[in-house]
């Protein structure tokens, strides 16, 4: 393998818990809930899916379908879908669900994975291209750069930069092109067999690991290195 194209959320890095992500943005509005009311609201939220990068939403409102079907698409229908969805939840004041997701987009809301950073820093070592391959609304590299990871990232492919999103295997031709890669020289790793599978069409590898929180999977990406391989003399 040339090169390894990694998806974002659930691959290499976990967005906070939905209580820290709503607790946090009660706190800077100064607005207090008590805890049981506030772990109620919370899994309300997650049961919503209202929380980009976190669970997908129990029940899907029929007015919202559509709109979900295309979110990744541009800034604009992402947060549209995931604001929609928050508005399914009563909070203490309207203009929290804009403040919601304005929070999950700040790098400190992300946490990676522990051992992303040797495994991105054992392939850049090894002279292996990385890129980055997400289904997204909003621009994630400060999150890699805050996090140190974006040293060893050759290229962004993101969704809402190109109005297409995962499994579309032109989403992924744009990142070999980008790295000067045969795809059948290429490892897409991702957690969404039917997103990240879509890499398969161009002829690329692909390695699936499981969206688990970080403390529950230390070494998932370990893997990737065995499957990559040393180059040649190395």
């Amino acid at each position: 393998m040339t090169a390894v194209l990694f998806d974002f959320s659930g691959t290499l890095f976990r967005v906070e818990s939905t209580e820290s992500w709503l607790r946090a943005t009660l706190t800077e509005a100064a607005i207090v809930l008590p805890d049981g009311e506030l772990a109620e609201t919370a899994r309300a939220l997650e049961l919503a899916g209202a929380l980009p990068g976190g669970a997908n939403p129990v029940r899907l409102p029929a007015d919202l379908a559509g709109l979900w079907e295309i979110r990744d698409q541009s800034a604009e229908l992402h947060r549209a879908a995931y604001t929609g969805l928050s508005r399914q939840v009563p909070l203490p004041h309207p203009g929290l669900h804009d403040t919601l997701y304005d929070r999950h987009m700040r790098p400190n809301a992300w946490s990676p994975y522990p051992d992303a950073v040797d495994v991105l820093r054992t392939l850049r070592e090894r002279g292996v291209g990385v890129g980055v391959v997400s289904n997204i609304g909003w621009d994630l590299r400060p999150v890699f750069r805050e996090h140190g990871l974006d040293a060893y990232v050759d290229t962004y492919v993101l969704s809402y930069e190109h109005g297409i999103r995962k499994p579309d295997a032109r989403l992924f031709a744009v990142a070999c092109t980008a790295l000067d890669v045969d795809p059948r020289e290429v490892l897409m790793v991702g957690d969404d067999r039917r997103a990240d599978g879509g890499a398969a069409a161009l002829g690329c590898g692909v390695h699936f690991v499981d969206h688990l929180p970080v403390a529950q999977r230390p070494d998932g990406l370990r893997p990737v290195l065995d499957l990559v391989g040393r180059p040649a003399g190395g």
